[in-house]
């Protein structure tokens, strides 16, 4: 089940901080636990000790999954759980995210930037560093996606190697952690009406520039994806048992950005 409104008691969870990496007011709260011999890893969205939980990240991981189902690009799954949390003795009913470890018994993993600083040869970007490596399809699929949600988070950390030492074996990581993208700046439905869903913000992307339109660029013509009809039943699906989380004017306001840039999208492909 992807999203669990049953009320779940995860009050055991301990939650530890991450600073919020664009340097925005509030915290991003992390725990984990082992169930069955299963590693889980929880996430939290956006909080602050006077507000408590005032972000939606979570959901947008739940949305980002389903967008990445229909394309059929290789990811991290998710669940989205109703939960009553303690952070800091105080408690919270929210929805939180839920995922499995992704790593094959034997595999350590390696952030992205710290391995390229390891492996790269002399002048080779980091696009062609993933290219060499054979990772250039996932590469595509990874600026593809961070251009439709405008992903403001794909620092190096946020690209994962994964290495078996004893199989000789390295490969990426799935893609996960898109929590920072689609409309998440807006703490209230009144900003909604306020954003321009083309707006080509300042992101952190380690493969490319501070542009997502622009790191398209770095897709050869030839390799860049065709993507498919956004139609009634993908906006059916990627709603889905959302009602009551997030309510409807944001769901248009996320809709309309996917749409508009998916639009965009083939207009940049079609250039030359």
């Amino acid at each position: 089940m992807q999203i669990e409104k049953q009320l779940q008691d995860l009050t055991r969870l301990q939650w530890s901080r991450i600073r919020h990496s664009s340097g925005t007011a509030g915290s991003f709260l992390k725990a984990q636990e082992e169930i069955d011999g299963v590693k889980m890893y929880y996430k939290l969205s956006n909080y602050n000790i006077v507000e408590g939980i005032i972000g939606h990240e979570c959901v947008n991981e739940i949305l980002v999954d389903r967008l990445l189902d229909y394309l059929n690009f290789p990811h991290l799954q998710y669940r989205l759980i109703h939960a009553k949390i303690l952070v800091n003795t105080k408690e919270y009913i929210t929805y939180i995210c839920a995922s499995e470890d992704y790593k094959e018994k034997g595999e350590s993993k390696t952030a992205m930037d710290l391995f390229y600083e390891m492996e790269m040869k002399k002048g080779e970007t980091p696009y062609d560093f993933c290219q060499r490596m054979g990772w250039e399809e996932q590469v595509i699929q990874m600026l593809t996606i961070d251009y439709l949600i405008l992903n403001r988070d794909r620092h190096g950390a946020n690209i994962e190697v994964l290495r078996n030492r004893n199989k000789k074996t390295t490969r990426l990581a799935p893609l996960f952690d898109h929590g920072l993208s689609l409309v998440f700046q807006c703490l209230d439905d009144n900003a909604l009406e306020r954003i321009d869903v083309l707006e080509d913000k300042v992101v952190q992307a380690f493969l490319g520039t501070h542009s997502v339109a622009k790191n398209l660029q770095l897709i050869p013509m030839e390799k860049r994806i065709k993507l498919p009809s956004f139609d009634e039943t993908f906006h059916k699906n990627l709603f889905a048992d959302l009602e009551g989380i997030i309510s409807k004017q944001r769901m248009d306001k996320i809709w309309e950005m996917i749409t508009k840039r998916a639009d965009q999208y083939e207009n940049i492909s079609n250039q030359r």
